[in-house]
């Protein structure tokens, strides 16, 4: 199958394992981290998109910023709405906010909006609301929002979050949805799917630390994730798979926001279920696109991270067979980077660098591994078209001068034949 580098300017294309594809996937969307001064988040400068058939590259957002050991406002991590001409990201105070605010930080930045034309029309997501002389305000958040994903029929936001105002508290995860109750300054009112147990004093089966989480299915109905927990010896930690079911009716503004020394609640009505008992769980999970499974990343017995798919309403402790988890793959070393094809029949992720398509629907070819590209290359950031026909990733560049040599993060892409992939299938 054919790859080809799609950017090539001197400066970093991050795809950093989000939504980049434009609905009519003509352009993917990135931002620019690492290109000025070191590559953590407060120094990036800039969200970006390029034009598949052209290249052409295309400024977004570029707000008036410091570099440095501390800097602002930074701006990273972009996801394009699933079906209209915006993208959400992260964004750190604003150059006239950080006397009052700080500088950049994990528990320091919000959720922002701008439209994917270049016109730069822009909105904040969230609300940002530390004063500890009074109750959070409704609908607003005390710390930080990460990696928005829009549900797939854009009327949820889903992200993982970091409080302020109780650090004592790891992080957790949470979602956000237009409200007419939104506070002043936002277009979405903020809650939280799971209130953790506070660092180093969770009970056995208690979760501590939630992230790697995605949206199953379309309506933002059920959002998977990985949990940190107290391992049932009462000492020992594992991660594994869990589920918050967040009905379609759910009053957000249910919601408790908190106060300076309470964290906040979820709303009335969300639940949350544990898939798997058994530990070893990483990485970002990921649901198929009609909501049924969930692919994610645990070790086997050599302590080789795998491929999995369980059911959306599956358990390892269930007594239908149906219901149970499958080991998909058997590499000879650690997967990641996980991505369905929105067929459902296929999974893709990376293995030492490389490309592997594993098919995953029941029957005598499940579990069966094809290499879509064999070399020392080293390949990150994977991400697949909204109609399947392509993957994109990013790959390290050496810029090619002699004596100043800096090599740039570019992106990559690499044509999904479909076709050539039956033909394999049937003749293995």
């Amino acid at each position: 199958m054919s790859e080809q580098q799609l950017s090539f300017s001197e400066k970093n294309h991050a795809l950093d394992n989000n939504d980049n594809f434009s609905p009519d996937d003509r352009f993917l969307c990135y931002d620019t981290r690492g290109t000025v001064f070191n590559s953590d988040l407060a120094n990036c400068q800039s969200i970006e998109k390029i034009e598949l058939a052209t290249g052409r590259e295309t400024v977004l957002w570029m707000p008036e910023s410091v570099t440095g050991v501390q800097a602002a406002p930074g701006v990273a991590a972009v996801s394009w709405h699933p079906s209209e001409n915006k993208v959400a990201f992260i964004h750190g105070p604003m150059l006239n906010e950080v006397e009052e605010r700080g500088y950049y930080g994990i528990r320091n930045r919000n959720g922002a909006e701008v439209s994917a034309d270049g016109a730069g029309h822009f909105q904040w997501l969230d609300k940002r609301a530390v004063a500890t002389d009074q109750p959070t305000i409704s609908g607003a958040h005390r710390g930080g929002t990460h990696r928005h994903e829009y549900s797939k029929d854009g009327l949820r936001i889903g992200f993982t979050y970091d409080d302020f105002l109780c650090p004592e508290y790891d992080r957790t995860i949470g979602y956000m949805e237009p409200n007419l109750k939104a506070p002043k300054g936002a277009s979405h009112y903020f809650a939280v799917l799971l209130k953790p147990a506070q660092k180093g004093k969770a009970k056995a089966g208690e979760i501590e630390r939630a992230f790697g989480d995605s949206w199953l299915g379309r309506k933002g109905t059920m959002r998977a994730f990985v949990g940190k927990l107290r391992a049932e010896n009462g000492r020992d930690y594992q991660q594994d798979l869990f589920v918050a079911d967040v009905p379609e009716n759910i009053v957000i503004s249910t919601a408790y926001s908190g106060d300076a020394t309470h964290f906040p609640e979820p709303p009335e009505g969300v639940s949350i279920r544990r898939l798997t008992h058994v530990g070893g769980v990483s990485g970002i999970v990921r649901g198929s696109a009609d909501g049924r499974y969930i692919a994610y990343l645990a070790k086997d017995k050599s302590g080789i991270n795998q491929l999995w798919i369980i059911p959306a309403e599956g358990s390892d402790q269930a007594t239908q067979k149906e219901l149970l988890p499958q080991q998909v793959s058997s590499f000879r070393s650690d997967a990641s980077d996980l991505r369905w094809h929105p067929s459902g029949n296929w999974i893709f992720c990376l293995v030492d660098g490389n490309l592997l398509a594993s098919y995953v629907q029941q029957g005598p070819h499940f579990g069966k591994a094809f290499w879509l590209t064999d070399d020392s290359k080293q390949r990150s950031q994977l991400v697949v078209s909204n109609n399947g026909q392509l993957a994109a990733y990013n790959m390290e560049v050496d810029n090619g001068e002699s004596d100043t040599s800096t090599s740039f993060l570019q992106i990559f892409t690499l044509q999904l034949d479909l076709e050539k992939l039956d033909v394999a299938l049937s003749e293995n």
